[in-house]
């Protein structure tokens, strides 16, 4: 079974909950915006499953985690049979200078021509109103679990 690991990245702005999403690059979701934001994850390599997550972080946003301040939020098998495995964290990044590594694919495909994309064009926060909306809709059960476990711990 294939396995991909990833960080959920939250803040409080202005006593609000907010997530670090991103938007996934390409061609194809280049003009969508409801169903076209990740977590940052990615495929677990030869690698432990934590350092697979902050790995595939910085790919995808450029920034650097702690692994220390890491904890484990939850897995979950995707109706693709992948299993994704989330940790989370507190952090105040500035989206603005957010970068990703990118991909080739052939585009249009059939073309032969080969062109870069951005594997995320995009990060942002939002309060999770917003991120249950846009979150690619296999995600969304994270984004439930990380207001669940932040809820209960501050009791």
């Amino acid at each position: 079974m294939k396995r991909s690991s990833g960080v959920l990245v939250y803040r409080y702005n202005h006593n609000r909950l907010q997530v670090l999403l991103c938007h996934l690059g390409g061609p194809f979701f280049k003009n969508r915006d409801i169903g076209a934001w990740s977590i940052p994850k990615g495929e677990i390599q030869r690698e432990k499953i934590i350092d697979g997550a902050i790995r595939e972080f910085q790919e995808e946003t450029g920034f650097f985690l702690k692994k220390e301040k890491l904890k484990y939020l939850c897995s979950k098998k995707q109706k693709s049979k992948k299993l994704i495995i989330i940790f989370y964290t507190e952090n105040d990044f500035d989206t603005k200078k957010a970068t990703s590594n990118t991909f080739i694919r052939e585009y249009p495909k059939g073309s032969g021509k080969m062109e870069e994309f951005k594997e995320m064009d995009q990060a942002k926060w939002m309060n999770l109103e917003e991120a249950k909306e846009k979150i690619m809709t296999g995600q969304q059960y994270f984004l439930n679990r990380l207001e669940y476990v932040l809820s209960t711990s501050k009791k």
